[in-house]
């Protein structure tokens, strides 16, 4: 099941929502019966989000969907239903890839465009994440599979000559490797990027899809 716009947070909540419609999801509540194929970011908005709902009785999708369109939450809507059979692949275990885009300011599209530019050209690109007390060191560039950037319409609010962009980049999303849009936009403005004439400043994020094995990503 696919749906946009502001989600609720985690396989708990969306147990939760379900339940409260009249879906009978199996098994007790916090034992995976709602499983999204990856977890939305604190602070990103999500569209097109994929999850796997898995229900204790036989209902045809007609049935399926006319519960869960009348129960569902503006802005929240069911975009695609499939019966999928149980023992194919996970949603999350067939992703393999993300479409982002993210709302920037600070620094001209033309400027961000050739700094995206250089990106794509390295062979490498190392870059560090720091949680807690650990650091991950690891390669970004294979993680990029598509940048693109444009110019903006400046959010309201924003002073008239503040420069906005809007960057688009497709990022692997693997278990064991996943791309992070805030990680492109930190890598823009470093080497081997040239140096920008502003500071970027992350505005927006929002994950526009999740492609799984066979979506051609």
């Amino acid at each position: 099941m696919t749906a946009p716009g502001l989600l609720p947070a985690g396989a708990g909540a969306w147990a939760a929502l379900l339940d409260g419609i009249g879906l009978p999801l199996a098994g007790d509540p916090g034992k995976g019966r709602v499983v999204p194929a990856a977890q939305l970011p604190l602070g990103f908005v999500g569209e097109r989000e994929i999850l796997d709902v898995i229900l204790g009785a036989r209902l045809t999708l007609v049935e399926v969907r006319e519960r869960v369109m009348a129960g569902l939450p503006a802005p929240v809507e069911l975009v695609e239903l499939h019966d999928v059979w149980v023992g194919a692949p996970s949603a999350s275990a067939a992703t393999v890839a993300a479409d982002y885009r993210v709302l920037l300011a600070g620094v001209p599209a033309p400027e961000l465009r050739l700094a995206a530019e250089s990106l794509l050209a390295a062979s490498v690109l190392p870059r560090e994440r720091h949680r807690e007390k650990k650091t991950q060191s690891f390669d970004l560039r294979p993680l990029i599979l598509a940048i693109s950037v444009s110019a903006a319409v400046p959010p309201a609010g924003a002073a008239p000559d503040a420069p906005s962009t809007l960057l688009r980049v497709r990022l692997r999303h693997r278990p064991d490797a996943v791309g992070r849009p805030e990680d492109v936009v930190s890598a823009l403005g470093e080497p081997p990027a040239p140096p920008l004439g502003g500071e970027i400043r992350i505005l927006g994020i929002v994950r526009e899809r999740l492609l799984l094995a066979g979506d051609g990503a």
